[in-house]
């Protein structure tokens, strides 16, 4: 095992400036980039590497190893993002030669893992999702859960659809308020749509049954903390150490422009 600081050009994300650290010192063409949190067993790094025989991206499922309160919180996300599309895990493998063909990624966004993964997308790589391979990861502290709160939020910015919809959901909710009743039509459809992501897949090999409950407490947070990530924007940006990051990640349709005006 090597450990290696940072070098290249500096960035205002700096895990971005790690990840292509790690990258051009690699010798294999596949490579699997994890945050610190996240705990592969052998068969799993056994699966990554088979899977990126074929493909450029890969992208598996997250899954708490332990489930104190805010991690039961957290998985909410997870089942919420299953039942529409795929989740966000903090770990991708990755085709070596085609990120370093590409010039790596941008490093000055917040959503970093976004940005690699549509880069690759803009490049017409080849991505693999895969909603039962589960990866797990230990959970944070309390205190640094909180701290994400708004920071996950600000990652909408670069789903403009999806930030539509969040943002629409304090008014929502506030509608449901008049009246009990709809505010628990609304949370049962929460937990319903969870329970959904939940059993795809596999999930309820990784997800507890308890896990869909806890999804109205995070949709009443997102409905909050999408309005404080707004006014962060007017301010120039989400804090991230000691700056801030305006953009959460570029759109695929521009990183193909990019890419078009490059050859």
């Amino acid at each position: 095992m090597r450990h290696l600081p940072p070098a290249g050009p500096a960035t205002g994300n700096g895990k971005v400036a790690g990840v292509m650290t790690g990258i051009r010192r690699a010798r294999h063409r596949a490579v699997i980039l994890a945050d610190d949190d996240v705990r592969y067993n052998l068969p799993g790094l056994q699966r990554m590497v088979k899977e990126l025989d074929d493909a450029d991206l890969v992208r598996p499922q997250n899954y708490f190893t332990a489930l104190p309160w805010h991690a039961r919180w957290d998985t909410a996300r997870s089942l919420l993002n299953r039942a529409v599309a795929s989740d966000y895990p903090g770990t991708l493998g990755v085709n070596r030669d085609l990120v370093l063909e590409l010039g790596g990624y941008d490093g000055d966004v917040l959503f970093e893992n976004l940005e690699l993964i549509r880069t690759i997308e803009a490049a017409h790589g080849r991505e693999r999702r895969l909603d039962d391979f589960f990866v797990g990861r230990i959970p944070p502290s309390a205190r640094h859960f909180a701290r994400q709160r708004v920071r996950q939020a600000y990652d909408d910015f670069a789903q403009p659809p999806r930030l539509a919809v969040e943002l629409a959901l304090l008014p929502f909710l506030g509608w449901g308020l008049r009246r009990p009743e709809r505010i628990a039509g609304i949370a049962t459809a929460a937990i319903a749509l969870a329970e959904i992501g939940r059993r795809r897949a596999g999930g309820p090999r990784a997800f507890p049954a308890s896990s869909a409950l806890w999804a109205p407490a995070w949709l009443l947070e997102r409905a909050i903390t999408v309005w404080v990530a707004l006014g962060a924007r007017m301010l120039g940006g989400a804090k991230y150490g000691e700056t801030r990051l305006k953009r959460a990640a570029h759109s695929t349709t521009s990183l193909r422009r990019k890419f078009l005006a490059e050859r």
